[in-house]
């Protein structure tokens, strides 16, 4: 090294220090660092217990939207939707008819090869054809899966769906496949047609009880979910009769039941919930009852006995 640059080197240093030193008195402080992020709700030992007597994951997420206290259980963590996604596929229709009033009134006419399976409503009305609305109506009380597929293809695909919620703040769901197919899972790196429990509900919360939606597409919104014929098993059977429940279930492939929705307590905020489960064996059949008691430790953890 050249001597000649090692001495300016240390007089550069030097001047440098005795300069800081004398700012040191008026420096400005240094800012105080941010505080870290709250830790991550901690899985519910009752709920950690029902899932090791279910035999598979439950996935659980509620919300006290009155004081804004959660209980969880792997609610961070992917489960399948499978029919839950009728409840966002609805709440992106009604928001397509806020630039386009006339689209829930719109006849939709198909043909018997549009029928799959499970079909009740629109199979009931293949010769006269559907109004939008009704479509909707079919989706979440009957869980009609033409009824979805329809709506699906009014809005342009599952993709359309994907964007509202991302609209939404909801970085996480993900909408991939039409009826029957979206009730299928390969595997858990099968993330196609998934969501996470925390994730879905703060996307009901926000369709259902926050500004998502106008006023009135809230209020169809909840009447349709309230209407709901599938659910007295599942989330309703977990809380007090006299409860109004608005919920949209699940049913997948591999014996998954799932259930989502909108309680509300008498003289009290809606608690939002949202209950996934994922069967260690194929066609496991005690699914509503742990959706159910799932609900009940959530409730009683959020409001107490």
């Amino acid at each position: 090294m050249n001597p000649r640059s090692l001495t300016r080197r240390s007089v550069l240093t030097a001047t440098l220090a005795a300069a800081l030193t004398g700012c040191g008195s008026t420096a400005t402080p240094a800012a105080t660092p941010p505080a870290p992020p709250p830790p991550a709700p901690a899985d519910d030992p009752d709920l950690a217990a029902l899932e090791g007597r279910f035999g598979g994951r439950i996935g659980v997420h509620a919300l006290d939207t009155g004081t804004g206290a959660t209980v969880t259980h792997r609610g961070g963590e992917r489960f399948l939707m499978a029919s839950t996604a009728k409840l966002p596929l609805a709440a992106a229709v009604l928001d397509r008819a806020v630039t386009d009033p006339a689209l829930l009134d719109r006849l939709v006419r198909y043909g018997p090869g549009a029928l799959l399976e499970y079909a009740p409503v629109t199979t009931a009305n293949v010769a006269t054809g559907m109004t939008v609305a009704d479509l909707c109506d079919a989706a979440l009380t009957v869980s009609d899966n033409t009824a979805a597929n329809l709506l699906l293809d009014l809005l342009g695909g599952p993709a359309a769906v994907t964007a509202f919620v991302r609209g939404l703040g909801d970085p996480t769901s993900r909408f991939d496949r039409t009826e029957p197919d979206l009730n299928v899972s390969t595997g858990p790196r099968d993330e196609r047609d998934t969501t996470t429990p925390a994730a879905i509900v703060a996307t009901v919360r926000a369709v259902s009880l926050g500004d998502a939606l106008p006023p009135a597409a809230r209020d169809r919104l909840t009447t349709w979910l309230v209407a709901n014929t599938t659910g007295d098993t599942a989330i309703r059977a977990g809380v007090p009769g006299g409860w109004v429940v608005g919920d949209k279930t699940g049913t997948g492939a591999q014996g998954e039941r799932n259930d989502i929705g909108i309680v509300r307590p008498p003289d009290r905020a809606p608690l939002v919930l949202a209950v996934y489960t994922d069967p260690d064996v194929a066609d496991a059949t005690a699914g509503d009852a742990t959706v159910a008691e799932a609900t009940a430790i959530a409730v009683r953890r959020l409001l107490g006995p």
